[in-house]
């Protein structure tokens, strides 16, 4: 027997959203973020900013939900009325928060701009409401009652609705979070989805209360075990013993877990080596390093060359003429030369490199668009793969910086 749930309404407030002109990440981070609290998201609506449309959806979501969630329409701007219909809505009036204007006006001060008026406009919220602070912008969220639901409105931008939420709203909910669920994210790598829901056939039968998500990554799939059960100790058990489960099943497909990505597995298992990385590359046009560079990386990572014409190839990392005569820049011969010569270049114990064609031209006969040649060179040789990716050029691109992290850690680990 499962115990009760308290579900929560995500909320997301723009017009832009529904014009396909900015992607919904916010509901998608904070539906993850719920759901690992142990809260159940009954709902994801979006709706434009216009009061009509706005107040309607806030006064059947905040009568039907234990928790609404709102991002969005807390700006400078006039198509910004979030905290107007919601002020509307719950019968209060608008106020200047005099907290908020100082925060707004500190922040600003930082930045070395002028109050406007419009950044003025953020400081206003419904009278009674709490406030929740924004340390990483002008526009704070806050917190009302709307009916059934505590209604928690904060900004639309990512990173500090993040903040927000991390800061301000999980301390507020946590307790009240049923804590009867547990769930898992195996990260896996080299199989479409088909493939690793095949393997996993017949494991929700096994495993009492377990229900299986999956989310493609682009070529990497994602492999979500959520229990429910009678207590957070027992489903945490139950998670555990299936999450065992399916990576007997899946192997060597499965790369780490939770938050890992293969460049944060790259790090981790260079650090651990104690290896020096460098990187040679043409098609991905740095992609590597910017992967490996998005955290911290100066222990490990020396530097890279991007070589995208032969002259570049030949000049910093010593690939022979004879090779790209013989073979072509996309080719086995030439990733190994690439890597083997960033390896000697740098002085370091191991070495990425990657070539191909990113398209949308480039093809030759024999040599498709999406054809890429990834290398690892390292103190025990050299391993070369090989792989003929579909998609636009920005997703052959990632594809082939990330099979290189992949075999990097398959040589490492």
């Amino acid at each position: 027997m499962v115990g009760p749930t308290m579900t929560v309404a995500l909320l997301s407030i723009g017009t832009e959203l529904l014009r396909g002109e900015v992607a919904n990440s916010n509901a998608t981070w904070l539906a993850e973020e719920l759901t690992l609290l142990g809260f159940t998201v009954a709902v994801v609506e979006t709706v434009p900013d216009e009061p009509e449309a706005l107040g309607e959806a806030l006064r059947r979501l905040g009568s039907r939900h234990d928790w609404l969630i709102a991002t969005g329409g807390l700006g400078p701007t006039s198509d910004d009325v979030t905290a107007a219909v919601a002020a509307e809505v719950t019968g209060r009036e608008l106020q200047c928060d005099q907290d908020a204007l100082a925060a707004i006006e500190h922040e600003l001060e930082h930045r070395g701009q002028p109050l406007r008026p419009g950044h003025e406009k953020q400081a206003w919220v419904p009278a009674g409401s709490e406030l929740l602070p924004n340390a990483r912008g002008t526009a704070p969220g806050f917190l009302v009652r709307l009916s059934r639901a505590a209604a928690f409105f904060l900004p639309g931008v990512s990173h500090e609705m993040q903040q927000i939420f991390r800061e301000h709203v999980c301390p507020r909910i946590a307790a009240a979070a049923p804590r009867t669920s547990f769930q898992i994210c195996l990260r896996t790598y080299g199989a479409a989805e088909s493939l690793v829901g095949e393997r996993l056939s017949g494991l929700e039968q096994e495993f009492t209360g377990l229900v299986l998500g999956y989310c493609v990554r682009g070529p990497e799939v994602d492999v979500k075990l959520l229990v429910r059960a009678t207590s957070y100790a027992q489903a945490r058990e139950q998670a555990e013993a299936a999450a065992r489960s399916a990576r007997e099943r899946l192997g060597a497909l499965v790369y780490g877990e939770g938050e890992d990505t293969l460049p944060r597995l790259a790090r981790r298992l260079l650090r651990e080596k104690g290896w020096r990385l460098a990187a040679a590359e043409s098609c991905t046009g740095g992609l590597l390093s910017e992967l490996l560079t998005s955290e911290p990386a100066s222990d490990f990572f020396v530097g890279s060359a991007v070589t995208y014409a032969n002259s570049a190839k030949t000049a910093l990392l010593g690939v022979s003429e004879e090779a790209l005569r013989g073979h072509g820049a996309v080719s086995a011969e030439v990733a190994a030369e690439m890597a083997e010569g960033a390896r000697r270049a740098l002085g370091c114990e191991a070495a990425l490199a990657v070539t191909g064609i990113a398209g949308p031209s480039g093809s030759s006969s024999g040599k498709p668009v999406g054809l890429c040649f990834w290398a690892v060179a390292h103190p025990g040789g050299t391993r070369v793969e090989h792989a003929t990716f579909a998609g636009s050029r920005t997703e052959v691109q990632r594809h082939a910086a990330l099979a290189a992290f992949d075999l990097l850690r398959r040589t490492v680990s």
